[in-house]
C-alpha cells in the first residue's frame, strides 16, 4: 500500500476448482436442486489477498451458501480498509464489491464464483508544506463564499 497519496486496488476471493470436469454431463442439470455433482462438491474458494481474512485455506462451501459467504468475506476487506485508514491518518474514498457467478460445466447450475473488492485510501501527511499551502489556499478560496445577505 503506498503510503502517500491514492491507495492501489486489490483483488480478492480466487477460487480454485479441484477435480475433473465431467463434460458428457454438462447442462443436463440435477434430479434434485439442493443435489451437488461432483465438480460443486470439489470446489474449494481460497482468498488470494496478503490480508489476514477468513479463507487463506482452500475451504468448501455449497452453492446454496456461497453467495452470503463471499459478501461477509468481501466486507471483512472493506472493513480492514477502514481501520487501516483510521490509523494511518487517511480516509476511505471509494470502497466497492463486485460478485462473481461462473455455470458449473457439470450440472449447469450458477454460482457464486468469487469476489473483488477495490478499495482507494487518501493519506495526509499534515507536516508536508505543500499540504500546508493547499489546505491555505483551500481556505481562501471558500471564503465568502455562502453569504446571506439580507435587505
Amino acid at each position: 500500500m503506498n503510503i502517500s497519496g491514492i491507495g492501489q486496488g486489490y483483488d480478492y476471493g480466487d477460487y480454485s476448482v479441484i477435480g475433473k470436469e465431467n463434460s458428457d454431463k454438462k447442462g443436463e442439470g440435477l434430479a434434485g436442486e439442493s443435489e451437488e455433482c461432483e465438480t460443486c462438491k470439489r470446489r474449494k474458494y481460497v482468498d488470494g489477498s496478503d490480508e489476514m481474512v477468513s479463507y487463506k485455506t482452500p475451504t468448501h462451501i455449497s452453492p446454496q451458501a456461497a453467495p452470503a459467504a463471499v459478501r461477509t468475506h468481501e466486507q471483512e476487506h472493506v472493513s480492514n480498509a477502514y481501520s487501516k485508514a483510521a490509523k494511518g491518518n487517511g480516509k476511505v474514498v471509494s470502497a466497492t464489491v463486485s460478485m462473481h457467478t461462473s455455470i458449473c460445466p457439470e450440472c449447469g447450475r450458477t454460482y457464486v464464483s468469487g469476489g473483488t473488492t477495490n478499495t482507494q485510501i487518501k493519506y495526509y501527511n499534515e507536516e508536508n508544506p505543500y499540504q500546508q499551502d493547499l489546505k491555505s489556499a483551500d481556505r481562501l478560496k471558500y471564503v465568502g463564499m455562502n453569504t446571506d445577505i439580507g435587505i
